[in-house]
């Protein structure tokens, strides 16, 4: 496997190229979050990528959405509820 230093996909708009992730615009309201082997310190770029890096990131973001999935659930909708509550303040 070789590693991603910078993703390409010419398909869809780049909106932003961090550290780790690249984010490009699907559609107008969804985000594809492409995770990268490219390491950094103290917020330089590495130029050698470490293989397999974002992949794993990836497995352990999707572990931690499957375990959070309800709060995050409650926790939005809390804060649609407290968002709702000050729109009527105004």
């Amino acid at each position: 496997m070789n590693p991603v230093h910078t993703s390409q996909i010419t398909s869809l708009p780049l909106l932003a190229r961090g550290k780790v992730r690249d984010n490009y615009a699907v559609g107008t309201d969804r985000i594809l979050m492409v995770a990268s082997d490219r390491i950094s310190a103290f917020d330089v770029i590495m130029g050698e990528p470490i293989t397999g890096k974002g992949a794993l990131l990836t497995q352990m973001a999707l572990f931690w959405f499957d375990k959070l999935t309800a709060s995050m659930t409650r926790i939005f909708r809390s804060r649609a509820w407290w968002k709702s509550l000050a729109n009527r303040s105004h």
